[in-house]
C-alpha cells in the first residue's frame, strides 16, 4: 500500500462542511503543499489552502494532521474540513489528484486499509458495512454493537483460552515424562476448559440472524379467498399496497411490502387465497407460492378457519369484525381501525423475540457458518480421550477462529464486502 490515497468522506456536496480524508505515506507531503505547514497532532487548526502549482488560494479550512500507526486507517492520516461547496470540493480533490504519488480512493478502500493494517477485524468491518446501510434503530444499535468490537472481543477470548489449552495439550503430549509437568491434573483442566469454551461458543451461536435484522421480520398473511388479507395488509404499511376487492381470488401472487414498525423493520407478504381450487393453472400456482410463503414465514397472520391453522404458533386473526363480531380469535377491523393497535403490540412483542435486544449483535451467515465449525471441532475435543486427537482439533479451532477474524482465505469475499461501501469509507 505505497499509494496515498483520498477522498470526500462527508455528504455529497452541496453541505455546511465537506470533509476530505487523505491517507498513506504522502499525506503529511499533501498537507504541508496545501497549507505550507503542519499542525501539531490532533489538533485543529485554521488555514488557507492554496494551489502549490501557482498559489491559488482553494479554501480556508480547518486542517488535522493524525500520524499513523495511531488512525483509523493505521497509517498518517490528513483531515480537510472545507466549505461544502461543489466547486470547493472538485477544486481540492483536483490539487490533490494532480500531486506525485496520491489517487482518488475507490469504494470501501479507506475500511480496507484499517483491516489489512489491523485496526479492525472482519467482523467489525461487516458491523460497520450493516451501519452504514441501517434504516431502523433496532438495526443501528446492533450494528454499532458489532462494529465497535463487542463479538469481536469475544472472539479475542475465545483465542486466549485456546492458546492456553493447546499449550497444556502440547505440553502433556511432549513432555509427559517430565518432573515439571503436573500431567495428572493436567487431562481434567483440558477438559473442564474446553466445556467452558463449548458453551461459550454455542451462547454466540444462538444469536439472532443479521439477515433478519436486515431485511426484516417476514409477516405472511394467508387465509382463504375474500379473507380480509389485502386490506389488513394495507392497513399495516399505511398505503394501498395492494389491490382490494369484492371479488374473490383478486390477490394471485405474493405481494411482498416492506415497513418500519416501531423501529422494528418488517417484510409483510399478501398472499393468493388458499382454497381447494378450481383447476385454474394460475390460480394454482399462486397457492403454491402462498403455501412457499408460510414456510419461510416468522410470523403468519391467519385470517382462516381456527381449525386451518398452519402452524402452531400462528396468529389467528378474526379479521372484519365490524361484520362478524362472533368469530374466534384477535378481533380486529382494517377499515375501522379496531384491533390495530393490539395486532401491532403482538407483532412487535414477536419480533422482540426473534431480533437483537439492547446491547446485543446479530450474526451474519458467514459468522454462523464460521461459529458453528469452531463448536464442532471444540465438541469433538470434547468427546475425544486422546491427547493427538484434542489437540489437532483445537488447532483447528484455531483456524477457524482465523477464517472468522478475517486472518486467513477470505480474499474473494472481502472484494465483494467492500466494494459495497461508499468511496470516502
Amino acid at each position: 500500500m505505497t499509494d496515498t490515497i483520498f477522498a470526500l468522506s462527508s455528504g455529497a456536496p452541496p453541505a455546511g462542511i465537506a470533509v476530505v480524508r487523505v491517507s498513506g505515506p504522502h499525506a503529511r507531503a499533501a498537507l504541508e503543499s496545501l497549507a505550507q505547514r503542519v499542525p501539531p497532532p490532533r489538533q485543529a487548526s485554521l488555514a488557507l489552502l492554496t494551489d502549490p502549482q501557482d498559489g491559488a488560494p482553494l479554501d480556508r479550512t480547518l486542517i488535522l494532521w493524525f500520524p499513523g500507526p495511531g488512525t483509523v486507517t493505521g497509517e498518517d492520516l490528513v483531515e480537510l474540513h472545507c466549505h461544502g461547496g461543489r466547486a470547493v470540493v472538485a477544486a481540492v480533490e483536483a490539487v490533490l489528484a494532480a500531486m506525485p504519488g496520491l489517487r482518488m480512493a475507490e469504494a470501501g478502500e479507506f475500511t480496507r486499509r484499517a483491516f489489512l493494517n489491523g485496526r479492525m477485524d472482519l467482523n467489525a468491518v461487516e458491523g460497520l458495512s450493516d451501519l452504514l446501510a441501517a434504516e431502523t434503530q433496532q438495526q443501528r444499535r446492533a450494528a454499532l454493537m458489532m462494529a465497535e468490537g463487542h463479538f469481536s472481543r469475544r472472539v479475542e477470548g475465545w483465542r486466549r483460552d485456546l492458546l492456553d489449552l493447546s499449550a497444556m495439550a502440547e505440553a502433556a503430549l511432549d513432555f509427559s515424562d517430565e518432573d515439571d509437568v503436573p500431567d495428572a491434573a493436567i487431562e481434567q483442566r483440558i477438559g473442564v476448559g474446553i466445556a467452558a469454551l463449548a458453551e461459550d461458543i454455542g451462547t454466540a451461536l444462538a444469536a439472532p440472524s443479521a439477515e433478519r435484522l436486515r431485511d426484516g421480520i417476514r409477516v405472511v398473511l394467508a387465509g382463504p379467498p375474500n379473507a380480509g388479507k389485502s386490506t389488513l395488509l394495507n392497513a399495516l404499511v399505511g398505503r394501498d399496497a395492494a389491490i382490494v376487492s369484492d371479488i374473490a381470488g383478486t390477490t394471485r401472487d405474493r405481494i411482498e411490502v416492506p415497513a418500519a414498525i416501531g423501529g422494528t423493520a418488517f417484510l409483510f407478504t399478501d398472499t393468493a387465497g388458499l382454497h381447494e381450487g378450481t383447476g385454474d393453472a394460475i390460480e394454482a400456482i399462486g397457492m403454491d407460492r402462498a403455501r412457499a410463503a408460510l414456510d419461510a414465514a416468522d410470523i403468519i397472520l391467519w385470517l382462516g378457519d381456527a381449525a386451518d391453522l398452519p402452524r402452531a404458533d400462528a396468529l389467528l386473526i378474526a379479521a372484519q369484525c365490524d361484520r362478524d363480531p362472533t368469530r374466534p380469535g384477535l378481533q380486529l377491523s382494517a377499515r375501522t381501525g379496531e384491533g390495530m393497535d393490539s395486532l401491532v403490540t403482538t407483532l412487535l412483542d414477536r419480533a422482540a423475540q426473534l431480533l437483537p435486544g439492547e446491547g446485543d449483535y446479530a450474526l451474519h451467515a458467514r459468522q454462523r457458518a464460521r461459529v458453528g465449525e469452531l463448536l464442532a471441532h471444540v465438541d469433538a475435543a470434547r468427546r475425544s480421550d486422546d491427547l493427538l486427537v484434542i489437540a489437532e482439533e483445537l488447532r483447528q479451532v484455531r483456524r477457524a477462529i482465523d477464517a472468522l477474524t478475517g486472518q486467513a482465505g477470505t480474499e474473494d469475499m472481502l472484494d465483494r464486502l467492500f466494494s459495497g461501501f461508499c468511496i470516502g469509507k
